[in-house]
């Protein structure tokens, strides 16, 4: 407060004097007033910034921006350097105690979600965020909170942006969709999760998970853990990072269960954040003052060699002199440091195999990353892989058990230290036996031979004649190389696209008929067999051309970064004139459904395999529904889209279709019907019946009656095991209720087959099912229902 005093003493002063005083305690007073309307008109701007009213837009040309009121935060678009025609929208630090080079991005719409130039952010009149990219000329992500009575956006000064009513009730916030980091207050609960940020437009498999049991995960893919943190006992936990510097597991009582601490705990920071980095690391971050820099104060794994996959495709994890780790490639000579360093293939060894040992180095397989593991000593584990044509690696540790890890992948990566008590061997071919030199032989004595005349018209004529012939096969093959030259090394790319690689290839039509043999190997509907120049098989699938090339790029963009061991993977597309194509990986034993039809082949189903397949098939949806950036559904399942490769795993295929065809339904709709598709496909497995509609009541009754062993497919042996098919059956019919709101999600799909959830006994499935027949019928005669 200001106080302004006037002293009793000027009133004994002269008139004159006095009436100048007067006015200029006057013009002090307007002076004053003016000063205190322009600073309060100062602080209710800086509060307009931070309320954001319906309409509001920010865009890519025009570099605006959202602020908060205290100005530490700020929405906006950005880029990166290597990506500079493509931008995404994101909450920032926007302090002016931190350089504009270390604002760090706290929080992107979409998550990995980019747009192009003259895009636009737009918090629209119906009260629903929408990002519209201009290049594909439609919206790539909103809110959805059109129908929320949405009636302004704020960016809070602890960067959280909300959507707020008419009383102030907070609708949306970004807090509840992060993307890979945390902010001190904001919460990480059940089912929720944290992914590190994409690199080369593809999502990473690196996740922080918070799961139902109260456990937070660090996970590759959805099923390596490679650390967590809470005890398995107590559930509606939330992880949360406060402002003092710990990262704590609460209750909704805020009762603590677990916590950590960064090393600055209780010190005056101003900054803090929580991020999953690229390399799968968890991190915790302090900006430090002083330095101008963010330092990392806490990490969840301290070696980083412990990451699963740390490096991926480039080798083996080890650190060198300086403490940092390194990927080195053992397997071969000489490796480039941004190339894959795969184990060497087995097939065609004519020479024989050796193992190579490696000391103190541990393996494991990634894609897939399931190790066959076995109880044996150092000798049996190497001899077992030498005798396996399908075993590329063993690891061989005895940490009060001989375990023997056998690998059957090229894709094999690990981590080398002197410390570690592990032995690894690598399948080689044998190196071939060296040929026999040639020594030229010793020339007899010449004979004296007479002088001859050259004959030079001769000479120079044979000599046009064999450089003109020369000249023409030089063109010929010139020419032939030229017409060929783009598509083989086209293909020789693709050639490289293997299962666990990360880029889709753009094929030509001709390409595509290159790869095929002109269409000739018909596997399926549509579906023909093709191999790229290495031998490698793939599946390349035929889609109606009147689909629009913009629809069709943006849904193969997204398609084909989804990466999981349980989906088909797409390799490349086809997108020219009226043709349209997809490269799936290419499965041995082919599409599910001839095994269920042929009687022969229905022998090689298993119950353990059909069990395991059902199995798989869940954990790939539920990888769709909720494990990528954003909700996909595959809006087909049945057995034709789920393929058997040479080990019989299960792989689904044509997943996310649905964005060709134009197809809109709500997410609850769509993935209720991924539920529905698969309780029809596990009824299916465990009766051997296709069509599920002529056996649901039947197959209800038998299991209702006790006599769930009559449901079971005849062509199986006595193996079935009765508590899986009880299991089966329950869920089966969970999936299939005609009531929508019972029907289970994904994720209490899998966990149900997993046996970590129990099932209760479903009501009938077709209890609420009314033809649309009856339902006419019924209003006819006025009775009723």
């Amino acid at each position: 407060m200001v106080k302004v005093v006037f002293y009793a003493g000027y009133l004994n002063l002269w008139a004159p004097d006095f009436t100048f005083q007067m006015l200029e305690q006057d013009r002090f007073l307007h002076g004053f007033a003016l000063l205190l309307c322009i600073c309060l008109g100062s602080l209710l701007s800086g509060i307009a910034v931070s309320e954001i009213p319906l309409g509001s837009k920010l865009s890519v040309g025009e570099s605006n921006s959202w602020v908060s009121s205290n100005g530490d935060f700020a929405i906006g678009f950005y880029n990166f350097p290597d990506q500079p025609k493509q931008f995404s929208v994101g909450i920032r630090f926007n302090s002016k105690s931190v350089p504009v080079d270390k604002q760090t991005v706290v929080w992107v719409a979409g998550g990995d979600v980019t747009v192009g130039n003259n895009s636009y952010f737009q918090l629209q009149e119906n009260g629903e965020l929408v990002l519209f990219d201009a290049l594909q000329g439609e919206e790539v992500w909103t809110s959805k909170t059109s129908q929320l009575s949405v009636a302004l956006a704020v960016l809070r000064d602890d960067g959280n942006l909300v959507l707020l009513n008419e009383n102030r009730d907070v609708i949306w916030q970004s807090f509840d969709s992060p993307t890979d980091t945390l902010l001190p207050g904001q919460r990480l609960s059940t089912f929720r999760t944290l992914r590190a940020a994409s690199q080369n437009y593809v999502s990473s498999l690196y996740s922080l998970y918070m799961n139902v049991s109260g456990q937070l995960q660090l996970r590759w893919e959805s099923s390596i853990i490679y650390w967590s943190a809470g005890r398995p006992s107590h559930s509606n936990l939330s992880a949360v990072l406060s402002s003092d510097g710990s990262l704590q597991l609460v209750a909704p009582n805020l009762e603590r269960f677990w916590s950590v601490f960064g090393e600055d705990h209780n010190d005056t920071v101003r900054f803090r954040f929580l991020r999953l980095d690229v390399d799968g690391n968890l991190r915790l971050y302090s900006w430090m003052e002083v330095s101008q820099t963010w330092r990392s104060v806490w990490q969840a794994v301290e070696n980083q060699c412990n990451v699963f996959a740390t490096c991926d495709q480039q080798g083996i994890c080890a650190f060198n002199a300086s403490g940092s780790h390194v990927c080195t490639c053992p397997f071969h000579h000489a490796v480039q440091s941004n190339s894959k360093c795969l184990v060497s293939s087995q097939h065609d060894c004519k020479p024989g195999s050796i193992m190579v040992e490696h000391a103190n180095m541990f393996l494991y397989g990634i894609y897939p990353v399931h190790d066959f593991i076995s109880l044996t000593s150092l000798d049996k584990c190497k001899s077992m892989c030498l005798s396996d044509p399908s075993c590329t690696a063993v690891t061989f540790t005895n940490d009060g058990s001989a375990k023997c890890r056998m690998m059957k992948t090229q894709y094999v990566s690990g981590y080398s230290d002197p410390s570690l008590s592990a032995t690894s061997f690598v399948k080689r071919c044998s190196d071939p036996l060296a040929a026999d030199p040639i020594f030229p032989l010793k020339s007899p004595p010449q004979a004296y031979k007479e002088p001859y005349n050259i004959c030079i018209p001769c000479l120079v004529g044979a000599a046009s004649g064999t450089i003109f012939v020369f000249i023409v096969i030089q063109l010929g093959m010139g020419f032939y190389l030229y017409k060929r030259k783009n598509i083989y090394r086209r293909l020789a790319s693709l050639a490289h696209s293997r299962p666990g690689s990360k880029c889709l290839i753009m094929l030509s039509f001709t390409e595509i008929k290159e790869l095929t043999g002109n269409f000739s190997d018909q596997i399926g509907p549509k579906m023909f067999k093709g191999a790229l120049p290495d031998k490698q098989p793939v599946a390349v699938k035929e889609l109606e051309g009147t689909i629009e090339a913009r629809k069709f790029r943006a849904a193969v963009s997204k398609v084909g970064s989804i990466y999981h061991k349980g989906l088909a993977k797409l390799e490349g597309y086809c997108c020219e004139f009226d043709h349209r194509y997809l490269v799936y990986e290419y499965a041995e034993n082919g599409s599910l459904d001839k095994y269920i039809e042929n009687p022969t082949l229905a022998e090689r189903l298993t119950w353990r395999k059909r069990m395991d397949i059902s199995l798989s098939v869940g954990r790939a949806i539920f990888y769709l529904h909720t494990e990528c950036r954003e909700f996909l559904c595959h809006g087909n399942l049945k057995c034709e889209n789920v393929v058997l490769d040479e080990n019989f795993e299960a792989k689904v295929k044509e997943f996310g279709l649905g964005m060709l065809y134009g197809e809109a339904s709500s997410r609850r709709a769509s993935a209720q019907k991924d539920v529905e598709d698969f309780g029809k496909m596990v009824l299916t497995l465990v009766s051997g019946f296709k069509e599920v509609k002529d056996v649901l009541d039947w197959a209800y009754k038998e299991w209702m009656e006790g006599n769930p062993e009559n449901v079971v497919d005849k062509r199986l042996k006595n193996e079935v095991d009765a508590e899986e098919l009880e299991c089966a059956l329950r869920i089966a019919f969970w999936c299939l209720q005609a009531d929508e709101r019972v029907k289970p999600s994904m994720g209490e799909v899998v966990k149900v087959l997993e046996g970590t959830l129990p099932a209760d006994p479903p009501p009938p499935p077709f209890s609420c099912l009314i033809s649309a027949r009856e339902v006419e019928d019924t209003s006819e005669s006025g009775s009723e229902v």
